[in-house]
C-alpha cells in the first residue's frame, strides 16, 4: 500500500484491513511523503513500513512493498481505499483451481455513491485505458468473468506472473502503470478474474486530483509508453487515428459539460492549456522512444500470444475514444 498523504484515509484502509475475514497475510506500506507522515497513523498497528526521502511514484513504491514480501499472491490497495470484510478471502477463494489467473480484478465502488468505479479495466485503440462499467451500477456487472486486467486502486497478482512478466514499471510515475503490467501480463498468457464479491469502496483521485495538470500530462504521456510497450504493430500504426478522435470527443464534451476536458475547466484549468500537455507528453515519449522500443522487444520475445492473437485480446476488451472522452 503506497501512501502520499497519510491521516484518516490510511487509517481507515488500514482499519479495513483489520476487518478481513482471511488472516494469512501481512501488510507493508510504503511512505511516499518524504516526511514520515505515516508513523504517527501506524503506530502500535502491527504494520511494515517503508519510509522513501522523496515521492518515487506509485509503481515504484508499490515494487518496493512487493520485494519486502514473499508471499505467493500480492494485493495492492490505495490508501484512499476501504477493503469490505471478504475482499481479499474473495479474490483467493477466485484462484482455486485456476493456476492460469495470474490476476483479479475487485468490484470497485465509488465511495458513498453505491456506482462503480472499476469492474476490471478497458482499452482503447490509442493506448488509453479506462474502467470497466465506470459510474454505473453494480448489479450490472453480477458475474465472476474474465476481464482484461485490474485497476491497480484495489487487485490482487499472483506473485509467480510478477515474476515472469516483471513488476510495475517505475518510469510510468504516477497513472497508467496498472495498464501495463496487465497488458505485458496478457503477452505472457495470464488471464484475470473479475470478482464482484470482492467489494472495495474507493474515494476517486483523491491525491492528485480528478481532473488536474499533473494528471493531464501523465495520463497522456503514460498511454504513449502503454501503446509503444505493448500494442502489435498494425495497432500501433493505427493508434494516432484513434487519438484524434478522442481528441475530438474531448472537444464535443466539454462543450456539453461533460468529460475529463469539461472537468479540468470546472477545476481551475485553462482548457486552452491541453493541447500544451498532449505535445509535451509527445517529446517526453520521443525522448524515451529507444527505452521504449527496447522494452517492447523483450516483452515479444517471450510472449506466448501470437500479434493476432493479442489483437483479438485487445478488441474483446476495448473502450471507444467517445466513452473515452465522455468517462
Amino acid at each position: 500500500m503506497p501512501t502520499l498523504a497519510a491521516g484518516e484515509p490510511l487509517a481507515a484502509c488500514i482499519a479495513s484491513l483489520d476487518a478481513q475475514t482471511f488472516r494469512g497475510f501481512e501488510v507493508i506500506v510504503v511512505d511516499n511523503s518524504g516526511t514520515k507522515l505515516a508513523r504517527r497513523t501506524l503506530a502500535d498497528r502491527g504494520v511494515t513500513l517503508i519510509e522513501n526521502v522523496d515521492n518515487v511514484g506509485f509503481g515504484a513504491a508499490v515494487n518496493q512493498g512487493i520485494r519486502a514480501s514473499s508471499t505467493p499472491f500480492v494485493a495492492v490497495l490505495n490508501d484512499d481505499a476501504a477493503a469490505g470484510p471478504g475482499w481479499l478471502e474473495a479474490m483467493l477463494h477466485a484462484l482455486e483451481g485456476r493456476p492460469d489467473v495470474g490476476m483479479v480484478a475487485p468490484q470497485i465502488r465509488l465511495g458513498r455513491t453505491g456506482t462503480l468505479d472499476s469492474a476490471g479495466m478497458l482499452v482503447c485503440g490509442d493506448g488509453s485505458s479506462r474502467q470497466r462499467g465506470h459510474g454505473e451500477a453494480p448489479d450490472r456487472y453480477p458475474r465472476k468473468q474474465e476481464v482484461l486486467l485490474p485497476s491497480g486502486c484495489a487487485a490482487l497478482y499472483r506473485r509467480e506472473m510478477l515474476e515472469e512478466a516483471g513488476l510495475f514499471d517505475p518510469s510510468f510515475y504516477l497513472y497508467c502503470e496498472d495498464t501495463d503490467l496487465g497488458l505485458r501480463a496478457r503477452w505472457k498468457g495470464w488471464e484475470c478474474l473479475y470478482v464482484p464479491a470482492a467489494i472495495v469502496e474507493h474515494a476517486y483521485s483523491s491525491t492528485a486530483g480528478r481532473a488536474s495538470a499533473t494528471k493531464a500530462f501523465y495520463v497522456e504521456r503514460n498511454r504513449l509508453f502503454v501503446l509503444v510497450k505493448n500494442f502489435p504493430f498494425a495497432l500501433l500504426l493505427l493508434a494516432p487515428f484513434y487519438a484524434l478522435a478522442r481528441y475530438f470527443w474531448h472537444v464535443w464534451w466539454m462543450w456539453r459539460g461533460r468529460g475529463a476536458a469539461a472537468e479540468f475547466a470546472r477545476s481551475g484549468g485553462s482548457a486552452t492549456r491541453l493541447p500544451g500537455y498532449v505535445l509535451r507528453a509527445w517529446l517526453a515519449m520521443l525522448s524515451e522512444l529507444r527505452t521504449l522500443w527496447r522494452e517492447r522487444h523483450r516483452i515479444r520475445k517471450g510472449a506466448r500470444l501470437t500479434p493476432k492473437q493479442y489483437a483479438r485480446l485487445l478488441r474483446r476488451f476495448s473502450i471507444s475514444p467517445r466513452q473515452v472522452a465522455r468517462l
